[in-house]
């Protein structure tokens, strides 16, 4: 199997992302607006791919919105729903009635080889630094013609909250790492997909588009929702009082219309099928 180096992304810190989600579980589905949608447009994209075969395995199940809806679909192919997090795996495990709960790290997958005819993923894989080896473990536990469909958010992701706090951060005369997670390239997705084995790789991007009364708004919903920054390189406690204040007067001044704000995210689908 063909290696890609990693992509030159800071390194995710896999303990803080575990923290994270298991401590909002309780709060996703109230907030996880778009993330919801996600899981409709990969659901489409099943759909529209074919036959779909079992055993059927999610990576990052979150509170069980895609195995719910899955299963519902495909109510007689066998399905095993995984999460780093064990917060949401004891979530989800409550909600996708017959599935099988399990915590499972996308980099080191706790199965055997080739036991899988499709493995299902709903952003999720953007706290992955290190797709390369991720996508390789997603093709070694699928069978031959298995099926790898994904959605993960791309690097235009909170385009605006970034820039606006790079902006305030030149203007304040400081050095702060940002507290925006970073995320990956529609390239760096697709080179890791061929990377790891995947053929008929389809990669494409679609944009979407929350609204929010204003920035501090914005802020609460993704700490909700536990998508904080978990960088190894993200700055420690709360970016300085100015530093902050700055960054929601640019972010009004570039983006508010109608009283709200804008948070786009760059959403990538992607399936390939294991050779």
């Amino acid at each position: 199997m063909a290696r890609v180096s990693r992509m030159s992304r800071p390194e995710i810190d896999s303990g803080r992302v575990r923290q994270h989600f298991s401590n909002h579980a309780g709060d996703y589905d109230r907030y996880a607006v778009v993330q919801k949608r996600v899981v409709e447009g990969l659901l489409e994209r099943l759909r529209a791919a074919g036959a779909v075969t079992g055993p059927v395995l999610e990576v990052g199940a979150g509170t069980g919105v895609l195995g719910l809806k899955f299963s519902a679909a495909y109510p007689r192919l066998p399905l095993v729903i995984s999460d780093l997090a064990h917060g949401m795996t004891r979530h989800a495990a409550g909600v996708v009635s017959g599935a099988m709960p399990l915590d499972a790290d996308a980099r080191n997958l706790p199965f055997r080889d080739h036991g899988f005819g499709l493995l299902l993923s709903s952003s999720m894989y953007q706290w992955v630094t290190d797709l390369p080896q991720a996508f390789g473990e997603s093709a070694r536990v699928l069978r031959p013609g298995g099926r790898f469909a994904l959605a993960l958010f791309g690097e235009h992701t909170l385009c605006e909250l970034r820039d606006a706090h790079r902006q305030a951060v030149a203007e304040c005369g400081c050095s702060r790492g940002s507290h925006v997670q970073s995320f990956p390239t529609l390239d760096a997705v697709q080179a890791a997909m061929s990377g790891a084995g995947f053929a008929d790789v389809q990669v494409e991007t679609v944009f979407e588009v929350e609204r929010h009364a204003d920035v501090p708004d914005l802020l609460r919903s993704l700490k909700k929702i536990g998508a904080q920054n978990a960088s190894s390189d993200s700055p420690a406690g709360l970016a300085s009082r100015r530093v902050m204040q700055r960054m929601m007067e640019i972010y009004r001044e570039r983006h508010a219309a109608a009283g709200q704000i804008p948070a786009t995210y760059q959403v990538i689908y992607a399936t390939g099928v294991v050779r």
